[in-house]
């Protein structure tokens, strides 16, 4: 669900519109093909539940709303977001201590 790029990371994200609250909520699918997946608060009107989701992981990791890029999967819940700045190290660590 992350890789490592030139400019920061990628993480692989199954959206969940329409929940109660903005949560990590587990993992989708296995291996490779895992994404993390994240209830969102927001329905998916208007790119309202793109937009809660970069500002939750802008938030989660730390960083700015601009430096969270949704790279693909804009009308698809599988999507996959790019994290400027952010180590694969870091970026393992953080989802580290959210994992039970």
């Amino acid at each position: 669900m992350l890789r490592a790029g030139p400019t920061g990371v990628t993480l692989a994200v199954r959206a969940q519109p329409g929940a109660k609250k903005t949560a990590m909520t587990g993992v989708y699918g296995e291996g490779a093909a895992a994404q993390l997946k994240i209830a969102v608060h927001a329905p998916p009107l208007e790119g309202r539940a793109n937009q809660a989701l970069i500002a939750f992981l802008a938030e989660t990791f730390d960083l700015t709303k601009n430096a969270v890029e949704l790279t693909t999967g804009e009308l698809s819940r599988s999507k996959v977001f790019l994290l400027r700045g952010v180590t694969l190290e870091k970026a393992e660590a953080i989802l580290g201590k959210w994992r039970p």
